[in-house]
């Protein structure tokens, strides 16, 4: 799998690099970008076989928020003919390895997972890169991740974990720091297992009655600014995880988005003082994202599949940034003028930066400067 195939055409000033769910975690977490959910019922086995959707490079099919209940045994053997499929398309060369997207599966509860889990064969295993577990807290943390280790030890596969934040005790002021460090002390435990923490801004929303509209961020929410603010504090100190931001819920497939003439400034100095691009639906999440990155947030997930290629596109980072984060990985100690004579690189105080930059550009491509993000989006699939 890589990124940005939606545009084959487009020149990288460094290619995005293959991955697959074997690739050493500490890139592979930085892989996931767009993250889209589908309900399990759903049959999605014909698009992965024909790569009708070539910027998509990680699902989830979700047995819970997205699956009636009724329904989740029906989705649970889809899911287990859907991996098995891929996995015998694969082997018989009809699908090539390489664009097989990360695929995971949302389990409802523990029950749940143990009754997926005990039919889940070493074959389905071999397509499957994890689990998210929703609602993620300190008490059930424990089980969900001792059984993903049990699973991994009988399938002799690699199954990661992917907590979901997104409980009232985080949402709650009075609880919310004891509850995070009692889920940092889960996800230490399980280090090696844990490909991403993710966050569910929604549900943040929820408990407190409030939902973001189109023309503002969730950042301009305070209770879930804060929130997230949190997380990041607790989970995303020196870059020991990758923190993915949270759904935007609002789109509008734009009919065409191949501009007449392309904008001659940066993205940043559009969206941020509101000059229309695209439509209101993508424009909030572009602006969204750049607040994401502002904010250590790698990837998101998404609902509709409109939104993927906007998301990774903006994951690329500019060769300014890309000759720092080289620079200051390079360099002893000190500080030195960087890329582009405009700042410093302090080294030591830069350096988890530059790891996280470093990686991005790995996984998502560098890119020429910021004009360049909306040449890369800029395309019609």
């Amino acid at each position: 799998m890589r990124h940005q195939r939606y545009n084959p055409d487009f020149s990288f000033v460094v290619e995005p690099e293959h991955f697959n769910k074997y690739t050493d975690r500490d890139l592979l977490q930085y892989c996931l970008g767009a993250t889209m959910y589908m309900p399990g019922y759903k049959d999605f086995l014909e698009k992965i076989l024909d790569n009708s959707m070539p910027g998509l490079t990680t699902m989830v099919l979700d047995f819970e928020d997205a699956c009636p209940e009724e329904r989740v045994p029906e989705a649970m053997e889809n899911v287990h003919t859907l991996l098995a499929a891929v996995t015998d398309a694969v082997d018989s060369g009809r699908l090539d390895a390489d664009l097989v997207p990360l695929i995971f599966v949302r389990i409802r509860d523990l029950a749940q997972f143990k009754a997926f889990g005990s039919k889940l064969t070493k074959k389905e295993a071999r397509s499957l890169c994890g689990i998210n577990f929703p609602k993620f807290n300190a008490e059930n943390g424990y089980e969900y991740f001792a059984y993903l280790l049990d699973l991994n030890e009988q399938l002799d596969e690699v199954l990661y974990g992917m907590p979901i934040i997104e409980d009232p005790e985080v949402a709650y002021k009075e609880t919310r720091i004891s509850e995070l460090i009692g889920i940092r002390k889960i996800l230490d435990k399980y280090h090696r297992l844990v490909l991403q923490v993710r966050v569910g801004g929604t549900d943040f929303s929820s408990v407190f009655g409030v939902r973001r509209g189109v023309d503002y961020s969730l950042y301009d929410i305070m209770v879930v600014r804060e929130c997230l603010s949190d997380i990041i504090n607790v989970c995303a100190r020196n870059n020991d995880y990758v923190v993915s931001g949270p759904v935007w819920e609002y789109f509008r497939a734009p009919k065409e988005l191949m501009f007449e003439e392309l904008p001659k400034h940066g993205l940043e100095d559009y969206l941020m003082r509101r000059k229309p691009m695209v439509n209101n639906e993508i424009d909030g999440l572009l602006r969204e994202v750049i607040l994401d990155k502002a904010n250590g947030f790698i990837g998101r997930t998404v609902i509709h599949p409109t939104h993927v290629k906007f998301v990774n596109a903006l994951m690329a980072v500019t060769k300014e940034q890309y000759d720092d984060a080289r620079q200051i990985l390079g360099t002893g100690g000190g500080v030195v003028k960087g890329s582009g004579g405009n700042k410093m690189n302090e080294i030591r105080p830069h350096t988890n930066w530059a790891n996280k930059i470093y990686n991005r550009g790995r996984a998502f491509g560098v890119i020429e400067n910021e004009a360049a993000y909306i040449k890369l989006f800029a395309v019609n699939e």
